[in-house]
């Protein structure tokens, strides 16, 4: 065997070798073929570490090109991902409320924290804080998705799989990338529109083009030294405007259930309405809860609370976000010596997105007081509150719901800002002829600094209830004390009373900020034995080795202003750090025999040991070892069959060990609550209700409990276990056609988690089940499932398991134009896949039953996930100016909702409305043409018949539901319109 040619990089000459010079010892580089130099990019193969020409993926791997990328006009990397069937999506541009800002990819329905994610083959940065956003659509090559544990290759997180972006980084010239999109989209529902004309608001505009983005990159790069080496920088600018659920029909107004069996929709909406509604918890007459709401006309007079003081809170409410990001960032390598080489690479990101929500409130379940010689109330109010009291210095607690929507008054902003830096650093080279090494470094720091604005301090809001009379001049009493010399009174008490003095006064910002980083050293030796005698009688290839090393820390600080804590966002720090030992070896069995074209076996092993220290006293340490084992048969060049077997393991992150405990809402419904409770006295005596309470119970506002969430140091690693079959044929009887069938089978025990608080409100009140029933605190005066007394408990721990299984397809086909008749027409490529899901199996804690999610949506199930979702792309490419013509049909198949099932953890009130989700089926229409030499005009229209998505009750929602639908699963806004331009110089 020649000793290879290995081309070798830096960032750029002496600064390079600056950098990197410290991490000179030997680590595995690529083997190279007999015949010819072939760079190592070019041999590295997503699923294993073994580095060889012509070696092949045994786990079933999709790749997507970037021809796919232009094609869908796709400015951020999870939209394309996103539209593949083995992808659902998670967080994205279009959900607003309760973002964070990032974008997540999640495989296999298993959570966006169970697909492991590699750029160029390393970690990107830390699990909790992983953002594909960092990763410029214009600079990606390919993306390679392996499904199937692969634990044993890169370590903890790959359960559902991985996803390895593999980006462009030799570049000898520059290259421009721009685009321009928009949405457009008409609103034509007449049951909507007349739906929100019924309830008196506003409907969306008949036609809109709305939501542009700005998105352009320059690269450029060169070689020097003679060739041996390269640096190549880039930069990057991406713009994206807001979207207000005002502007379509299906979001203009939030959907509730109506009708005795749920089979329609009305315009709801949130009881914190900007009326003024209160909440007695010890009414002078029955002594228990009574609400009273302010009247609409401005009069300070309460009456009985009914529906019709629901407050619209959808229209302000962001479905697609504003969006500011720029990347920066360089590869480079260099040569110094033919057998070793230097690279090393910078990247940075600063995304900059607001999400807008409806106006802040004084929000129910929060306890404030009023004094019943308060000079803003009317006498009526007075004597309703307070009874004989009316006119003393007594004081009552109330729950109030309130929105003040006058002068002054703003929708809720939340400014989401995350600063990244990446950097790796290595060497890499031959040992001898046949053995390499690599030793590199990578190093994340990523920056989250959030500020919530237009909120009101509840603190300063209680300060501005307790008011006197002083001089005829309504005061705070904390003025009066001294204890808060700038309260100002906030009247409450009749519609558009209050005063943009009283708002400014109560409106406080807060601020979170945290800092995640990971640095990760690995030393990795690979190779092929053949040439030392390790090699088959049967075959022509020895046998294939890595073995490595790699230490990997991870930290974190999150800090809150004190206003953030008392609103119940709490601080929290931690670090893990984890040494892994690895080895993989690859054996092939028979080549180039009859009936066996080749046989091969691959196996890997990793040890992993695990310290975890809060870093504020409690450490926690444990040991954890996956393994694998793989099989490749092709008894021709026709058919080829591939098996693995897998035991990966997903070892808890900084969050879940250590986050403070805390209260956040959730969507849920309390049936034990209102004047006619939808469970019995019996049932809600098993919730903690007393047969007083029983029918005086306040709602959830807005289909929103509360639930208590939280880290635990002691958590376990997952472990999960995860087969796939499958054939790959490529018959040679059809030219230009490939096929793969794999099936895939991922089982994941004791998965962190929260019991959801859905499932424990229906189990409680379905089954009696004591486990459900004790995680019930109910608000100890008014039994409320809100606020700061209320909540249902739901802290992380290691709970059952998940499965999930199916049957991934993959074809394509070629055929020249010329052979069915049409000379010099160029020729034709038709792509296919398409994902069966057959199960998607919860256990959410031992001892229980189990669900099955697949086929359905819903408040447990969550995001649809039908039976079958497929991509098909038919392209023309024309002889004609290098132009393409492509089609694409994305079909999502239809699901039923969970809540009609008979599973007794998913069953709960039926609801004919939304009982099912008809098929989509979506039509994206692309092309590019050379306009000039170098120079590639790309345009489309992605959902090419405008078809808007499915109207759902908000209460049928879950995470990543926004503005009555998932926007992430169907296109939320329309057709989008792209055009852009790609220039090679």
């Amino acid at each position: 065997m020649k000793k290879s040619s290995i081309r070798l990089r830096c960032l750029a000459g002496s600064a390079l070798v600056a950098v990197v010079a410290p991490l000179a010892i030997p680590a595995a580089m690529a083997q190279v073929g007999d015949d010819a130099a072939i760079s190592m990019d070019q041999i590295v193969v997503t699923g294993t570490r073994i580095r060889r020409p012509n070696l092949e993926s045994n786990s079933p791997l999709t790749v997507v090109n970037d021809a796919e990328i232009k094609y869908q006009g796709a400015t951020g990397v999870e939209s394309v991902l996103n539209r593949m069937p083995q992808f659902t999506p998670d967080a994205n541009e279009n959900v607003s409320n309760g973002a964070d800002g990032t974008a997540q990819i999640n495989l296999r329905d298993l959570g966006s924290n169970r697909v492991l994610v590699l750029l160029d083959g390393q970690r990107v940065m830390p699990a909790q804080a992983m953002d594909v956003n960092f990763i410029p659509a214009s600079l990606v090559e390919r993306i390679d998705v392996v499904t199937g544990g692969a634990s044993a290759v890169y370590g903890s997180d790959a359960i559902s799989g991985v996803v390895n972006f593999i980006t462009r980084k030799k570049l000898d010239g520059i290259r421009v990338d721009a685009q321009y999109s928009f949405h457009q989209h008409e609103n034509d529902n007449k049951f909507l529109r007349n739906l929100v004309r019924s309830h008196g608001y506003e409907t969306a505009p008949g036609s809109v083009t709305d939501g542009s983005k700005y998105d352009i990159s320059i690269a450029a790069g060169t070689n020097f030294a003679d060739g041996k080496g390269n640096v190549t920088m880039y930069a990057g600018y991406r713009k994206v405007r807001p979207v207000l659920q005002k502007s379509r029909d299906y979001s203009a107004c939030a959907l509730d259930p109506a009708g005795a069996n749920r089979e329609t929709v009305a315009c709801g909406g949130s009881s914190n309405n900007p009326w003024g509604l209160i909440t007695v918890l010890d009414d002078p007459i029955t002594g228990g809860a009574v609400t009273w709401n302010n009247v609409k006309s401005g009069d300070k007079t309460w009456v009985p609370y009914d529906s019709s003081f629901l407050f619209n809170y959808a229209p302000e409410n962001y479905i697609q976000r504003s969006d500011v990001r720029y990347t920066a960032g360089a590869f480079a390598h260099y040569e110094l010596t033919p057998s070793t080489e230097l690279y090393g690479s910078f990247m940075f990101m600063d995304d900059h997105t607001w999400s807008q929500a409806a106006y802040s409130g004084l929000w129910q379940g929060d306890n404030y007081a009023i004094n019943c010689n308060n000079p803003l109330m009317s006498s009526q109010q007075a004597n309703l509150l307070c009874g004989a009291a009316a006119g003393t210095d007594d004081v009552r607690s109330v729950f109030v719901g309130f929105r003040p929507d006058g002068e002054g008054a703003a929708p809720r902003r939340d400014s989401l800002r995350h600063t990244n830096y990446r950097f790796t650093g290595g060497v890499r080279g031959d040992i001898t002829d046949s053995i390499s090494y690599d030793v590199g470094v990578v190093h994340t720091t990523v920056i989250f600094d959030e500020s919530y604005k237009n909120d009101i301090d509840p603190a300063k809001a209680r300060n501005a209830l307790l008011v006197v009379d002083v001089d005829g001049v309504p005061t705070c009493m904390s003025v009066v004390n001294g204890t808060d010399p700038k309260c100002v009174p906030l009247d409450l008490f009749g519609y558009n009373r209050t005063t943009a003095e009283a708002l400014n006064y109560i409106y406080a910002p807060t601020f979170t900020h945290g800092v995640q980083k990971m640095t990760v050293a690995n030393a990795t030796i690979s190779g092929d034995l053949g040439n030392y005698g390790l090699i088959s009688p049967w075959a022509s290839n020895g046998v294939g080795f890595a073995i490595g090393f790699e230490h990997r820390r991870e930290t974190l600080r999150f800090e809150a202003d004190a206003l953030a804590q008392a609103k119940g966002t709490l601080e929290s720090q931690g670090e893990i750090k984890v040494n892994e030992f690895y080895a993989e070896i690859g054996l092939p069995i028979l080549e180039n025999m009859p009936f066996a074209r080749s046989l091969s076996i691959n196996g890997g092993f990793r040890y992993s040991e695990y310290t975890n220290d809060s870093q504020t006293g409690t450490v926690t340490k444990y040991s954890a070892s996956t393994y694998k084992g793989e099989l490749d048969y092709a008894p021709s060049r026709d058919v080829r069959f591939r098996a693995s077997y897998n035991h990966a393991i997903r070892a808890p992150n900084i969050n879940e060990l250590f986050a403070s405990q805390g209260l956040g809402n959730v969507q849920a419904t309390d049936p034990c609550a209102g004047s006619s409770p939808v469970a019995s006295l019996e049932q809600c005596r098993l919730t903690g209700v007393t047969p007083e309470r029983y029918g005086k119970i306040p709602e959830c506002p807005a289909a929103m409990c509360v639930a208590q969430s939280g880290g635990n140091p002691l958590l376990k690693p997952e472990e999960a276990d995860t087969y796939t079959f499958g054939v790959v044929l490529t018959p040679t009887f059809v030219p230009n056609l490939s096929l793969s069938l794999d099936y895939y089978n991922i089982k994941v025990d004791g998965y962190i988690s929260s019991v959801d608080p859905y499932l424990t409100i229906n189990q409680c009140v379905e089954t009696g089940n004591p486990y459900f029933c004790s995680l019930f605190h109910r608000d100890p005066k008014s039994g409320v499932l809100f606020g700061t007394d209320g909540y249902v408990i739901g802290t992380t721990l290691n709970t059952g398991y998940l499965k999930t299984s199916g049957i991934d397809v993959s074809a394509n086909y070629r055929f020249e134009l010329e052979d069915v008749g049409f000379k010099n027409a160029g020729r034709v490529n038709i792509d296919l896949v398409g994902t069966y899901l057959d199960k998607s199996v919860t256990k959410q804690l031992p001892g229980l039953g189990t669900f099955d999610c697949a086929g359905l949506f819903g408040p447990t199930c969550g995001q649809p996930t039908p039976h079958w979702r497929h991509n098909l792309r038919t392209t023309w490419e024309m002889p004609w100016s290098n132009a393409t013509l492509s089609l694409n049909w994305r079909y999502f198949g239809g699901t039923k909702l969970s809540v009609n099932q008979d599973n007794e953890y998913l069953k709960g009130t039926p609801h004919e409305f939304n009982r099912k989700l008809k098929a989509y089926n979506y039509f994206d229409l692309s092309g590019t043409v050379e306009v000039w030499q170098g120079m590639v005009m790309r345009a489309g229209i992605n959902n090419l018949f405008d078809k808007a998505p499915p109207a759902i009750a908000q209460n049928l929602l879950s995470s990543f539901g926004n503005g009555n639908t998932y926007p992430g699963v169907y296109d939320p806004l329309g057709r989008t319109i792209f055009i852009g331009l790609t220039a090679e110089f």
